[in-house]
């Protein structure tokens, strides 16, 4: 009986513990929200606005180009963009959000108007 009772505190402890630590991990991970912009009137395409933006900034040799993609990242055509781009990382690394790896790397975050023409055309389906 004893040892039952013992069993039970122990295995009582050990849900506890481990409810803590994923409570604890799940909060310290997450991310802020990606910054929503008002568009309207905005409507950037890939070719007239958001290439010149990234070829500067991102997909030139040793970061985000077609033979270097760092991290795996392909930002040097519309369809490599287009499908970075449905991903939060995109808009919360160029955004500097809390959670993201800050982007352009090594360099200064971008300029409002610049971050806002790359969140418009996100968040306009990322238009050719």
């Amino acid at each position: 009986m004893l040892i039952n009772k013992i069993m039970r505190q122990i295995l009582s402890i050990g849900i506890a513990s481990s409810l803590f630590i994923i409570i604890f991990y799940t909060s310290s991970c997450n991310k802020k929200e990606i910054t929503k912009y008002d568009c309207t009137g905005i409507t950037p395409t890939y070719t007239s606005n958001v290439k010149s933006i990234l070829d500067a900034n991102c997909a030139f040799s040793g970061c985000h180009n077609a033979s270097s993609k760092a991290d795996g990242i392909d930002l040097s055509s519309y369809s490599s963009a287009k499908s970075q781009s449905s991903n939060d990382k995109f808009l919360g690394s160029i955004q500097h959000i809390s959670g993201y790896d800050d982007m352009p790397q090594n360099a200064s975050k971008l300029d409002d108007a610049t971050i806002k023409t790359l969140s418009c055309w996100v968040q306009n389906g990322s238009p050719e």
